[in-house]
């Protein structure tokens, strides 16, 4: 088998620190060892200097919109794929609003063949929910799917669940973590109106986060929360916008419950002062809110309440995202800068380094049962990622991969770079040049 060894860098894992070396045997990690490597044996392989470098575990998304099929002009897995392999994202999960939109098995099957033909990272895809389509959540194969997407606030795609005994029935039978959107849609609508009428064609980005409120998100979570309790489910709540929600969940880890959440970068990054500049380039559903609630969620990756980081990757064409607010649909793009932004702040002292890798890498292999990934653990798969820190770089038009061709974090320099990202033990992205013919795998999970 062919054989490679990473040494000298700094090795962040499990929430160590320390120097050493990881040895990596076809696509399995053979060895993660403290101090210099030492082979027992005469070692012919493949040697990647890590001096002065972070080691960690590939960062694993598990909310990302990479648009095919049926929306290809904003992505695909292929561009969006590479462009996670150089943010070091080495596995990622899809999200079922697509065109057709994935709520049959046969449809499943078909994204699936998608990834094989043209993911560079591995891969796995949620099924979508719908008031009518039970039958098909109940013979999903949970070896193979992550989870079931439920959208209790309408978004983008028109795949609203909003009959009382479907949910029901979902949150009850469910073989698989139910993953749910949370905006009130009643609160969202009738808000929608009021600022229809009170500021016409006044509309700005900043009323986004009035228009889209903490009120809604609260109380859908809440309503999520105890449809999982009453039903016992597995409950993954996602992309958290406020510190309210988070007082619905336990500070434990996420091996200890089946009540799980997730807070997305750019409700980590950005507040509601950044609409001045960013205006509809940061309109996401839920919407970014005021630094009081980026405070509170940053504060419960410390605490425990936070189980898991992510993007909500979802691109748009920027001629999308420059019309007027009621015509400019929400999302963004995110995947080849969630590390180095998560890496960035924890410079600036927000958290440490092992967080980051507890919250993108360990937490999401946990939560979802990932098998055999998210550590750097012999007989794990060799997905690594090898950070330069002190390396600073700016996010320009040149260097954004993403299909869109655009980025919220334009202009944005960074400290921390991504030179190196290995899948399954293959140099996937060395040093900005990008292996397009590779591919990754399905992921599998352990249930």
């Amino acid at each position: 088998m062919k054989e490679l060894v990473i040494t000298g860098g700094t090795i962040i894992n499990e929430g160590r620190r320390f120097a050493g070396y990881v040895m990596v045997c076809g696509d399995r990690i053979a060895e993660v060892g403290e101090g210099e490597f030492r082979p027992e044996r005469t070692f012919s392989g493949e040697r990647i200097d890590a001096a002065d470098m972070l080691v960690l575990p590939g960062v694993i998304d598990d909310q990302v919109h990479f648009r095919e099929p049926g929306l290809t002009a904003k992505g695909d897995i292929h561009s969006e794929s590479i462009a996670a392999v150089a943010g070091g994202v080495t596995s990622f999960m899809e999200m079922p609003n697509t065109r057709p939109a994935t709520v049959t098995l046969d449809l499943l099957e078909q994204k699936y063949e998608l990834g094989a033909a043209s993911s560079l990272a591995n891969y796995a895809f949620y099924l979508g929910a719908t008031n009518e389509n039970i039958a098909e959540i109940r013979q999903a194969d949970p070896r193979i799917l992550c989870g079931v997407k439920v959208f209790m606030g309408s978004s983008t795609g028109n795949m609203l669940v909003d009959d009382e005994k479907s949910l029901s029935a979902i949150f009850a039978e469910s073989p698989v973590p139910v993953a749910t959107h949370c905006e009130d849609e009643a609160i969202v609508r009738r808000d929608m109106e009021r600022f229809r009428q009170r500021c016409v064609d006044n509309i700005t980005p900043a009323m986004h986060a009035e228009i889209r409120s903490a009120e809604a998100c609260y109380r859908s979570s809440a309503r999520a929360v105890e449809l999982a309790d009453r039903y016992g489910t597995h409950l993954h709540v996602l992309h958290l916008s406020t510190a309210q929600e988070l007082t619905l969940f336990d500070a434990k880890p996420p091996a200890a419950k089946k009540i799980t959440n997730e807070v997305c970068v750019h409700h980590l990054w950005f507040s509601d002062a950044d609409y001045a500049e960013k205006g509809n380039l940061i309109k996401w559903n839920p919407s970014i809110k005021g630094a009081e609630e980026r405070a509170g969620l940053r504060a419960g990756l410390l605490n425990g309440k936070v189980d898991v980081v992510a993007t909500d990757h979802a691109p748009h064409l920027l001629e999308e995202k420059e019309r007027p607010y009621w015509d400019c649909p929400s999302g963004g793009p995110l995947v080849q800068h969630s590390l180095a932004a998560m890496l960035e702040l924890a410079r600036q002292g927000a958290w440490s380094y092992e967080t980051v890798v507890e919250k993108m890498s360990h937490a999401p292999a946990i939560r979802f049962g990932v098998r055999d990934r998210g550590f750097l653990r012999a007989g794990a798969f060799a997905d690594i990622v090898i950070v330069q820190p002190d390396a600073p770089w700016a996010v320009e038009p040149e260097n954004i991969l993403y299909k869109c061709g655009w980025s919220p974090f334009a202009d944005e320099t960074f400290t921390h770079r991504v030179v190196y990202t290995l899948i399954n033990g293959h140099v996937v992205n060395r040093r900005g040049r990008i292996d397009t013919e590779f591919r990754g795998v399905p992921l599998e999970f352990s249930r």
